[in-house]
């Protein structure tokens, strides 16, 4: 599914106001990551550096040009975990979230 520019708007609209929906934004993003649905979890993961961080302080971060971070987390992308989880590392210290993994049997 195609989204509109109007939908993306509205999304990040929302994003800069609601710090709780960035947050249920950065948890199923980690959710579908885990749970094998990739593209969704890339393409959640960029609506959310899009509306907090930025793809362009990202990169400073990870020392990579924003662009080469953004093809990562294209549908065509294909980022390494190295990759992943220094984008989730650089979020926990920036946001100041913390996460935690927890194991239901």
């Amino acid at each position: 599914m195609v989204l509109t520019k109007d939908f993306k708007s509205t999304i990040m609209m929302r994003a800069k106001k609601d710090k709780k929906f960035c947050e249920a934004m950065l948890t199923e993003a980690i959710s579908e990551l885990l749970t094998g649905d990739i593209d969704a979890g890339k393409a959640i993961l960029r609506d959310y550096i899009n509306a907090t961080i930025t793809f362009e302080v990202l990169a400073k971060f990870m020392e990579k040009n924003p662009k080469s971070i953004m093809r990562m987390l294209s549908p065509n992308g294909n980022p390494t975990s190295k990759s992943l989880f220094m984008i989730f590392h650089i979020i926990q210290k920036l946001k100041k979230v913390h996460f935690k993994v927890m194991v239901k049997l």
